[in-house]
């Protein structure tokens, strides 16, 4: 059931612990230039707790602050940005969309 509510962007993926402080790095950089880029948006990276067969689990999360929230020419800006990761990731890269309901 949609609501119409403002679409917000979830991606999860997997690194080798050795190289997860710079993929951390190169997330936030391009976090940060997606946020000056786009007014409103809001993007976070999370770590989940434990180990995943001792690779890293992060999460990048982004919402924007408007009707339509992460529209798709956004998230194809996003998923363009995150190419560099690719071969630092030992998972797919996971992505979700979710409508907030508030």
């Amino acid at each position: 059931m949609s609501s119409g509510g403002r679409a917000e962007l979830y991606v999860y993926y997997r690194v080798a612990p050795a190289d997860w402080p710079r993929v951390l790095d190169i997330v936030r950089g391009f976090q940060q230039r997606l946020r000056d880029a786009h007014d409103g948006l809001d993007a976070r990276v999370l770590q989940r707790p434990g180990a995943n067969g001792g690779d890293v689990t992060l999460m990048e999360v982004y919402a924007r602050h408007r009707a339509s929230g992460v529209d798709e020419a956004l998230r194809a800006r996003i998923d363009d940005a995150a190419r560099v990761l690719a071969p630092l990731l030992t998972s797919a890269r996971h992505v979700e969309m979710f409508e907030a309901l508030d």
